[in-house]
């Protein structure tokens, strides 16, 4: 398994493979778990994002000025959740920042406040709470992401990817990009099914399932580590 996936991780990025083993690979998993998260957060818990914290602070500003459908109070959890997350990223135990051990770890917590989510959306429990253990989530996610520092591969935001796609030539990184953004979009699409016609908890429940996958399938061996 881990030879394959490194495979595939050396077609995103050639020559990475003694360099990033599989992460790159892991990387577009969790760029199509946070089109999940996203898809879940916007349809299912009132028009709020748990990964894109540029959106929650427009819809933040917007409903400072009345807009419709959009609470002043419906984002400031998740940027507060969302930043909480990010903060206790930086204050792991027990393994170097920036390694995939670190991120491994990562990947666990996160499916554990994911799984916590799922109880909750199955219970119908209140949306803020969901609000708060998914955005901690990805304030995780994406702080380790930085620390790793893929190129291409940020998982969460494609603004300047979309960038590259357009204002570099055609090359290496042309195919990263692209995928990262199907990978978004892929994510979106399945999270938003779900949410729509099946409901919130099994669009958590496929994103769990995603993160424990990759939680088992990084590999301290192929770490890479950074100051």
């Amino acid at each position: 398994m881990k030879t394959a996936l490194s495979r595939v991780a050396d077609r995103l990025l050639p020559g990475s493979a003694a360099t990033y083993g599989s992460l790159p690979t892991l990387l577009v998993v969790l760029t199509f778990v946070t089109g999940v998260m996203d898809a879940v957060s916007y349809l299912g818990l009132g028009h709020v994002f748990v990964a894109n914290m540029t959106g929650n602070v427009i819809f933040f500003a917007f409903a400072l000025t009345g807009a419709r459908n959009l609470s002043v109070w419906a984002s400031v959890p998740a940027i507060a959740a969302f930043m909480a997350g990010a903060w206790g990223e930086a204050r792991l135990a027990g393994t170097p920042a920036g390694t995939v051990r670190r991120f491994r770890a990562v990947a666990g917590v996160q499916a554990l406040l994911v799984s916590g989510a799922a109880v909750a959306a199955a219970a119908r429990g209140n949306h803020t709470v969901l609000v708060i253990l998914l955005g901690c989530g990805m304030g995780l996610q994406n702080a380790a992401v930085r620390r790793l520092a893929v190129p291409d591969l940020t998982t969460t935001v494609l603004t300047l990817t979309v960038t590259g796609l357009a204002t570099d030539r055609p090359g290496r990184p042309t195919a990263r990009r692209l995928t990262s953004i199907a990978a978004m979009l892929c994510g979106a699409l399945c999270g938003s099914a779900l949410t729509l016609h099946a409901g919130t908890a099994w669009a958590l429940i496929l994103a769990l399932l995603l993160l424990l996958a990759v939680a088992a399938a990084a590999s301290a061996p192929t770490e890479r580590n950074h100051s």
